[in-house]
């Protein structure tokens, strides 16, 4: 059976977004990646990463118009919005704990299909 595969995206790919794939890295449930929307993110989000994954997480709602705009020509995934501010650093233990109250319920989902 494969695993789901989800996409977490922020801004610049430093802070939230490693952190989520980094919590979820070795979770057997799903694979993972991340990924920016700024083309300055050490990994800018592209055609690839939407092409591998079913479900990509953003960390702000205003992520999803950039994305729509920017991959207009390939089939999206659902694009769901997590909600957590750009205030932490890494592995921050607060962002950790709003990381994982979001994205379990969606992970939940992708499991129960």
């Amino acid at each position: 059976m494969n695993k789901p595969k989800i996409l977490f995206v922020c801004g610049k790919n430093k802070w939230r977004s490693p952190t989520a794939q980094n919590i979820y890295r070795n979770d057997t449930r799903i694979e993972v990646k991340s990924a920016g929307v700024s083309g300055k993110s050490p990994h800018p989000i592209s055609n690839s990463d939407l092409l591998w994954a079913d479900l990509v997480l953003i960390m702000e709602s205003k992520y999803k118009s950039r994305i729509l705009g920017l991959f207009r020509d390939i089939r999206l995934p659902p694009i769901k919005p997590l909600d957590i501010p750009d205030e932490y650093e890494y592995m921050n233990e607060e962002l950790i704990e709003l990381i994982k109250s979001g994205a379990e319920h969606h992970i939940k989902l992708l499991i129960d299909k």
